[in-house]
This record gives C-alpha cells, structure tokens and sequence, in this order.
C-alpha cells in the first residue's frame, strides 16, 4: 500500500531571525516509516528540516518542509482518489505570528518593523494567530485514504485525552488518532472511528499495531 507519514516539527517565523515551533524530534514518524517500508509499503516521508532524528532511513521517498504552509502544500501535491494510507505525525505549530509591537506608554504601542529586533527596545509583544489546520483538509485531498492523526493533550487526565481524540476523529474525518503526551501520562492510546481504544505502553508497540491494520501488499507489487 501507499503510505504518506509526516514527522517533525513545523516552524513559523517571529522575524528575520527567529522562529516558533513544537517540541518534536520527529523520531516517532521517522519510524513509522521505516517499519513501513520493511513490511512492503510504498512510503513516502515528509520530514521537517528542522527534525533532530536523523537515522538512517529505508528505502523510501523522502520529501522535506518546513512551516505549516510548506507542509501543506507538500500534501496537496499528492491528492489523489486512488487507497492509500497517511499518518499525520508531525507535530504543526498551531500559531504564527501576526503583529509585533512595542510598549511605548501606558496605552501607546508602535508597530515593530526590524528584521532583527533588538532587545535594547524591551519587550516586544507579539500577535500569535492560529495557523491553517492540515489534518481536517485530508479527507477532501484522499477521500479513499486510511486516515490516522495525533492528539498530543498537554492538560487534563487521560479521559479528557481520549475525548478530545474522538472529537478530532468526527472533525477531521479521520479513521484513528492516536492520543499521547502529558495528559495521557506514558505511552500512547489508538482510538478509531468504531469506538475502539487500544492502550499502548511504547512507540514500538504502537507502530506495530498501526502496521497490522493496514492491509499486506499483493504478490509482485
């Protein structure tokens, strides 16, 4: 089969010479993506230029991005009605900058302007705006597709998570996520469209169960 697997973080940039981006190494998807190859699918792998995991990758495509809209772009270029399968892993900057500006009095701001703002002026206050949201859009690019994303839950207990999950699941129309990070705790939950919910102690184990349900690539393929 087909598969598509983003990894890493995306990054917006504050001016020109700073940027806003996720914690993520972009391990996890990097991964996903080896296991793939060896199980006999066809992967193609857009991985951040500013993901920290770089070991050796199977046989695969591999296609670089780097801000959400970069990403974006990458994915649409693959639209296609054609089965296949694509797992969203990377983790996408939920905000960009919009306007920078700095405190001049009490109720008077100036617009900052620099390439490189420097610190010498202060504190410079900064719009964060939401960036375009990729997973809900896949559905619409690969309306064959198998569709998994990822909830990474900050706040919260573990059913806070899993329902936030599952409200991702109906949104973005997707036919899994996987739940994960400190509102979870340790290790990772696969929830899928049918009410299913499979708690998972590793990302090895993880990756395997996301391999076994994807369907074994015919003879001579």
């Amino acid at each position: 089969m087909r598969c598509l697997v983003t990894a890493g973080p995306t990054w917006e940039p504050v001016d020109g010479a700073r940027r806003l981006t996720n914690l993520s190494t972009g391990r996890l998807g990097g991964e996903l993506a080896n296991a793939l190859v060896m199980a006999g699918h066809d992967v193609v792998l857009f991985l951040s230029e500013s993901a920290t995991w770089r070991t050796p990758l199977a046989a695969m495509t591999v296609r670089p991005f780097s801000t959400t809209a970069s990403l974006l772009q990458a994915l649409k270029g693959e639209t296609t009605e054609a089965p296949l399968a694509v797992f969203q892993v990377a983790a996408v900057s939920d905000f960009s900058v919009g306007s920078r500006a700095r405190r001049v009095g009490p109720d008077t701001w100036v617009p900052e302007t620099a390439g490189k703002p420097s610190t010498a002026g202060g504190s410079l206050w900064l719009e964060l705006v939401p960036t375009p949201k990729i997973l809900p859009r896949l559905r619409d690019w690969f309306p064959r597709a198998y569709l998994v994303g990822w909830k990474y839950e900050a706040d919260g207990d573990r059913e806070t998570a899993i329902q936030r999950g599952r409200e991702q699941i109906q949104s973005a129309r997707t036919d899994a996520c996987v739940v994960n990070g400190p509102a979870w705790g340790r290790g990772f939950c696969r929830l899928d469209r049918e009410g299913g919910r499979v708690e998972l102690d590793s990302s090895g184990a993880l990756i395997r169960t996301l391999l076994a349900e994807l369907p074994r690539p015919a003879t001579g393929q």
